[in-house]
């Protein structure tokens, strides 16, 4: 579901997409993914997108959304992962990869693209 994820926020234009194994330290989720959206509208589409593509791919809802309208942060939580989607300036306040920094990233790489 993760990768599910962080592939959507990458289709819409998401930027530095970091997922976090942190189940060991945080016992409500497994795994943390981290991303950048450019302005609020881009936050909101990103956070749009994953939601459709988790319905598509996995069938869920997530149990939770906050931040959606600010769309400085938004906090969309299916338990077992929790996806931030923040502006640059809130991501750099917050540092979840800082405060998280005990946790080991998973690897994700960037969908290859092909031209048609």
């Amino acid at each position: 579901m993760a990768r599910v994820a962080a592939d959507a926020i990458f289709d819409k234009k998401g930027t530095d997409i970091v997922l976090l194994d942190v189940k060991k330290a945080f016992f409500l989720s497994d795994v943390f993914v981290i991303a950048t959206g450019s302005s609020r509208p881009n936050v909101q589409a990103l956070a749009d997108h994953v939601e459709e593509r988790l319905v598509e791919s996995h069938d869920v809802k997530p149990l939770r959304v906050e931040g959606r309208t600010e769309g400085e942060w938004c906090l969309v939580d299916y338990g077992d992962i929790i996806v931030h989607i923040f502006q640059g300036a809130a991501r750099e306040y917050y540092s979840l990869e800082r405060l998280w920094g005990d946790a080991a990233r998973i690897k994700w790489e960037e969908p290859v693209v092909s031209d048609g």
